[in-house]
């Protein structure tokens, strides 16, 4: 079985019909995966298909899109292992010496 019978099949067994470009699917997945990390090719088809499902776009729009987000990968400035900077790790005081027996909290 070659990958345009499994695509096929796939679509059957989702229930979807649609025109899919493989080579754009794949050459996103290959963007993203090299210059973001692994991980990031399936969930960036993931959300390019997601995208044109929720917009019920055409080829042209999605081919825009899909080169948006090629364009957003090969730009991509931090390393796979660099930490989120939204991500903070506050310090928590250690509060473990103080009495709460007698806080009272509001449901």
């Amino acid at each position: 079985m070659n990958l345009h019978d499994w695509i096929d099949e796939l679509a059957d067994v989702l229930d979807v019909e649609t025109e899919l470009d493989e080579a754009l699917i794949l050459d996103l997945a290959r963007v993203a995966a090299h210059e973001v990390q692994k991980t990031a090719a399936p969930i960036t088809t993931y959300l390019l298909g997601f995208a044109a499902g929720a917009g019920d776009l055409d080829p042209e729009k999605v081919e825009r899109l899909a080169a948006r987000a090629q364009a957003l990968a090969e730009n991509w400035d931090r390393p796979a292992d660099a930490p989120d900077p939204d991500d903070v790790d506050d310090d928590v005081p250690d509060d473990s010496t103080v009495d709460h027996s007698t806080d009272r909290y509001e449901d």
